[in-house]
C-alpha cells in the first residue's frame, strides 16, 4: 500500500519538518523538573536514548542539589546557582555540552554552532564513545562555574 504525497498527521509533519530543520531528535516542549527530562529521554531514539540516560545518571551523580530542565528542545542540567551543561538528542548523534566549556581543562573538542562563544563539548553516535571519568571531571567543574543568564551581578 503506497501513501499519498500530502497525507500524515499535522503532528507527523511536524516532527519531520523540526527534524529537517534543526536535526533535533524530538520535539520536546520547555519545562523545569525532573519529570520532562525524562520524560524527553524516553521520547529519543537508540541509541541517542542509552546515551542521554547515562548522561543523566552521570550528573545526578557529580552535581550537587541537581536541577533539570528542558530548554530549546534539550535536556538542561545546573546547581542552584545556574546552568552547566545540556545534552541533546540530534538526528545520528547525541550532543553533550558545556556551557562554559572554554573554561574546562582539557577543554573539551567542539565549539557547536549557535550555542554561544564559549560552548564546548562532545558529540557522541555510540555509548562506548563515552569517557565517562573525563565527563564527570567536565561535569563537575561546570558545577563550580556554572552559567547564571540574564543580569550581571554587581
Amino acid at each position: 500500500m503506497t501513501q499519498k504525497k500530502g497525507t500524515g498527521t499535522l503532528q507527523a509533519k511536524s516532527a519531520e519538518l523540526l527534524v529537517a530543520m534543526t536535526g533535533k531528535a524530538s520535539p520536546a516542549k520547555a519545562a523545569e523538573g525532573d519529570k520532562p527530562v525524562f520524560a524527553y529521554i524516553e521520547s529519543l531514539p537508540e541509541p541517542q536514548k542509552s546515551i542521554a540516560n547515562h548522561v543523566d545518571a552521570l550528573a545526578a551523580k557529580a552535581l550537587p542539589d541537581l536541577k533539570r530542565a528542558v530548554k530549546w528542545g534539550m535536556a538542561y542540567y545546573g546547581v542552584p546557582d545556574g546552568w552547566c551543561f545540556s545534552s541533546g538528542a540530534f538526528v545520528g548523534h547525541q550532543k553533550l555540552m558545556f556551557i562554559r566549556g572554554n573554561e574546562l581543562q582539557p577543554e573539551p573538542p567542539v565549539t557547536p554552532i549557535g550555542m554561544g562563544k564559549a560552548t564546548r563539548g562532545v558529540e557522541l553516535t555510540a555509548m562506548d564513545e563515552l569517557d565517562e571519568d573525563q565527563v564527570l571531571s567536565w561535569m563537575a567543574q561546570a558545577a563550580e562555574k556554572p552559567f547564571v543568564g540574564g543580569k550581571k551581578k554587581k
